[in-house]
């Protein structure tokens, strides 16, 4: 508020003078005559029309007639301003011939003066109107893109956050149950087991204030997982890496590798009897890291029971990256159902 009231105190005082400065460079350089009359009428002009334009801002705000106006409401507006253009022009003529601030030569009657100076000067208080329902108007559409671009934010940041909240807890319940077949038959991987697992909840916990995370940290998460699943699925489960050492650094949305990796398991290895295999590939290819999970399975197993993972994968990249990023399902060779994500370096 201080500041709105700092920036219309100096558009109004600044105006003025911008206006006074011109009027008086004008006056001076075509007629000389009277100079001092011309002079002084000038500096009434500017005194009147300052404080008739404080007066008109008060009443457009009394009778709340700021923008954005009905168009009802802008008849209101133009007998406003034309009542105090005529005001205006009234009291600047009234004093004019009080002080005998004119030339004696021009025998005018004061109703003469006014009706002059209505139409000379009067458009000044029009020329300001404009200006402030314009400024208005800027601030509006401004404050209204600004208000659109924090809420696109916001919705951007809740939709972020609940597709992460959907991920999280996604693969708890099996590691337990995994868990507790271990604590009596092989208690040390059953202590490992506890520990890959809050390895894992560390990190979804840590992934729920960033958007982007090295892909690094990502494949340890992949990696706890994996043993996880290894302890339920035994011999059915084979796991393959094979990782470009520079694409380490890359950042890739956190929990993202893991969620495909969970994807892969669940729709393609835990449906065969005899299990298969899953790789994680991560490759630079141009000016794109490519991110690739395979699996043993079929497209049919995935595209029939197309659960949260596939469609947050698609959310959280468009949310991201808008266009740039690339989520691609397919059936390869040999069996194996591919899922790629290819994000722009």
């Amino acid at each position: 508020m201080k500041n709105k009231s700092f920036i219309y105190w100096s558009c109004q005082i600044g105006g003025w003078i911008a206006y006074g400065l011109s009027m008086l460079i004008y006056t001076f350089t075509s007629d000389q005559s009277f100079i001092m009359i011309k002079y002084g009428r000038l500096c009434t002009g500017i005194v009147f029309g300052f404080l008739f334009t404080l007066l008109l801002r008060f009443f457009i705000i009394h009778f709340n007639l700021r923008p954005p106006l009905a168009k009802k409401r802008w008849w209101g507006l133009l007998a406003l301003v034309l009542l105090t253009s005529l005001l205006y022009s009234l009291t600047n003529s009234a004093f004019v011939e009080y002080i005998h601030l004119y030339n004696p030569l021009q025998k005018v009657t004061v109703v003469q003066r006014t009706l002059y100076n209505f139409l000379s000067d009067g458009p000044i208080i029009f020329a300001w109107a404009s200006f402030y329902y314009l400024w208005h108007y800027i601030e509006i559409n401004t404050t209204s893109q600004l208000d659109k671009i924090r809420l696109e934010s916001i919705v951007k940041d809740l939709e972020l956050k609940t597709i992460k909240s959907h991920i999280n807890p996604h693969f708890i319940f099996n590691a337990l149950n995994s868990i507790r077949a271990l604590v009596d038959e092989n208690p040390e991987r059953a202590r490992t087991a506890i520990t890959q697992l809050s390895n894992m909840l560390r990190s979804s916990m840590q992934a729920e204030s960033q958007e982007l995370a090295p892909l690094s940290r990502e494949l340890e998460i992949v990696r706890d997982y994996l043993a996880l699943e290894k302890i339920r699925f035994e011999d059915r489960l084979n796991v393959q890496f094979n990782i470009e050492t520079d694409t380490l650094s890359l950042q890739i949305p956190p929990m993202m590798l893991q969620t495909l990796v969970e994807n892969a398991i669940k729709h393609g290895i835990s449906k065969l009897k005899e299990g298969g295999i899953v790789t994680v590939i991560s490759v630079i290819n141009k000016n794109h890291h490519e991110l690739i999970v395979q699996n043993t399975g079929t497209i049919d197993d995935i595209a029939n029971n197309e659960g949260f993972g596939i469609a947050s994968t698609h959310n959280r990249l468009k949310l991201l990256y808008g266009n740039e990023a690339v989520f691609q399902l397919r059936e390869a060779e040999n069996k194996l159902v591919e899922a790629k994500v290819t994000i722009p370096i």
